[in-house]
């Protein structure tokens, strides 16, 4: 009976880890808003990151203390760098850019469900999971909603052609975070989460803060409200440092696809706060094309049912 108990609970374990990122990230789409209302896009994202990487070398130092000394092969090194230039630098400079320009509740909805349907899409395309009708079937009903948002979007009155323009950014947001997802599969192979997180938050806040430097350079500093720096707090430590982490152990435990479909919570917690915290909300046709996107996205990746079990890669 105990065996039983215990066996279920890791099973378990792993999905409530990731439901608690999923919580992060979703409220961390409206708190990033605040900050991006106050300062450069460019230099929202350099603090989010750095303190992020912050705070998990801080993590790492700890854990080494603990007796954790695992070497890091340089090969290892190198994938964790590469997958943070991709999934926090690149990522990031598309999805505060698009921040910027679009509302946040538009963010909370293209990135979350849109990345499971490209990391869905690349599996099915290179072969690595099987095609079904209802795959097929989702993916078209996917991307008739994502059409019907994208319209909706430019058709927006108080907004135009910005939010538009934003919400496209989010889609280059979404396509760099599912290809993020799929590297984690070679990063973890060698490296434990902890060391692979740290490290690609650190590569990647590294080339945001080149990047962003000459608008710090510009930033009235003394005039930053307070709340603003509670949010960048708040963001640096929950939805980038512990978010992560999280997600990163859940990819290695229940593999990409399955961590992948628990970003479906996203949207509805991104939702909530957006129009809480913020008073946003989405027109009709924008609110039609994300329902028929996320009926789409879910069909698409799970099938009707969740993905079988998954198996850790072993060090390569």
């Amino acid at each position: 009976m105990a065996s039983t108990v215990t066996s279920g609970t890791v099973r378990t374990r792993p999905y409530l880890l990731l439901v608690t990122t999923m919580l992060l990230w979703g409220s961390g789409f409206s708190s990033s808003k605040v900050i991006v209302d106050h300062l450069p896009h460019s230099v929202v994202a350099t603090l989010r990151f750095g303190g992020g990487a912050l705070a998990l070398l801080i993590a790492l130092r700890l854990s080494r203390q603990g007796g954790g000394r695992q070497r890091t092969s340089p090969r290892d090194w190198a994938r964790a760098t590469g997958a943070g230039v991709l999934g926090v630098f690149v990522y990031n400079l598309f999805f505060f850019w698009g921040l910027s320009l679009a509302p946040a509740i538009d963010g909370s909805t293209i990135v979350p469900v849109m990345s499971p349907v490209l990391t869905t899409s690349f599996l099915l395309v290179t072969r690595q999971e099987k095609a079904s009708a209802a795959r097929v079937a989702g993916l078209a009903t996917g991307a008739a909603g994502a059409v019907i948002f994208f319209v909706g979007s430019g058709g927006d009155a108080g907004a135009g052609q910005a939010r538009l323009a934003g919400d496209l950014l989010f889609l280059l947001s979404a396509c760099c975070w599912a290809a993020f997802t799929l590297s984690g599969r070679r990063v973890l192979a060698g490296i434990e989460p902890l060391k692979a997180t740290t490290y690609a938050t650190l590569s990647g806040a590294m080339l945001l803060g080149l990047y962003g430097a000459p608008s710090a350079a510009e930033v009235a500093w003394h005039d930053v409200p307070a709340y603003v720096w509670l949010n960048v707090a708040f963001v640096a430590l929950g939805p980038t440092a512990v978010a992560n982490l999280l997600y990163y152990r859940g990819i290695r435990d229940v593999g990409p696809a399955s961590a992948s479909i628990m970003m479906f919570v996203v949207p509805v917690v991104g939702t909530a706060c957006s129009a809480l915290f913020l008073g946003e909300s989405f027109g009709t046709v924008q609110a039609v094309g994300a329902a028929v996107l996320l009926v789409g996205a879910v069909l698409a990746v799970t099938q009707g049912g969740l993905p079988g079990r998954w198996h850790a890669p072993e060090r390569a």
